[in-house]
């Protein structure tokens, strides 16, 4: 039987989603306490990576395992046995073929800046205090990235990925006073691109670059002509989606 659980985590201490043979990660920590809560050996399999850093407002794994489960109870147990840093909000049998990774057809993403400076949110908004954005022209070089499929420009150099193609169907700046909040969704992301799409809509903000230049550097498909990487504790992955007939 094919167990789905959705969670959510914090990533400030975690290298990231993906087990790491060094660090830590939060596939170790959770396969970890359901191998000792199940008492056998569990394979936890999450919908995708996230990199050291990152946090995930919303998250999927799952599991197999012979016999049936009590989901309210383990689900009890986990968050009992878990770290702060992870909370379990529910665990619920599937269809024994569905995939946490492989069947997601669409991911969103939350990237969180605060004009100004907090230390209670320090951990999970990247603080801009010394440098004014210009908020519309953000958003209109975001609109850009709904017209172009191969975003090799945002991705890592070294990555072993066949195609560089996404459909990108969301992509927007909100300000609610002094939180900035980028949105975007696609069918997947490259290794490192929202980060990367962010510094380039910065950059664009502060004037160091112009809306026009989006074109030209998606174009390209050369990492070296967009943005830096943007700060790794403000990004969060908020939602994933499955078709609905694969859930029992």
């Amino acid at each position: 039987m094919r167990y789905f659980i959705n969670l959510a985590f914090k990533g400030t201490a975690y290298h990231g989603w993906q087990w790491q043979p060094n660090d830590l990660s939060v596939q170790q920590v959770l396969q970890d306490a359901l191998q000792i809560l199940l008492k056998q050996t569990i394979s936890l399999f999450g919908a995708g990576r996230t990199d050291t850093g990152v946090h995930a407002s919303q998250f999927f794994a799952h599991f197999d395992i012979e016999i049936p489960l009590n989901t309210d109870e383990l689900t009890h147990k986990l968050n009992a046995f878990l770290p702060d840093t992870i909370v379990i909000y529910k665990i619920f049998q599937v269809n024994d073929s569905t995939h946490a990774r492989f069947d997601a057809i669409n991911r969103t993403y939350q990237y969180h800046i605060f004009l100004g400076r907090d230390p209670f949110l320090f951990e999970t908004t990247w603080q801009i205090h010394q440098r004014q954005l210009n908020v519309e022209k953000m958003n209109e070089a975001a609109k850009y990235l709904l017209d172009y499929s191969d975003f090799k420009c945002f991705s890592k150099s070294r990555t072993d990925v066949k195609t560089y193609d996404c459909k990108i169907t969301e992509a927007h700046w909100q300000q609610k006073d002094q939180e900035l909040i980028f949105t975007i969704s696609a069918n997947r992301f490259l290794r490192n691109m929202v980060r990367a799409i962010v510094g380039t809509l910065v950059n664009i903000g502060t004037g160091k670059n112009e809306v026009e230049d989006m074109k030209s550097l998606i174009e390209s498909r050369d990492r070296r002509n967009a943005g830096f990487s943007a700060y790794a504790k403000g990004l969060f992955l908020t939602k994933i989606d499955y078709p609905n007939h694969l859930f029992m």
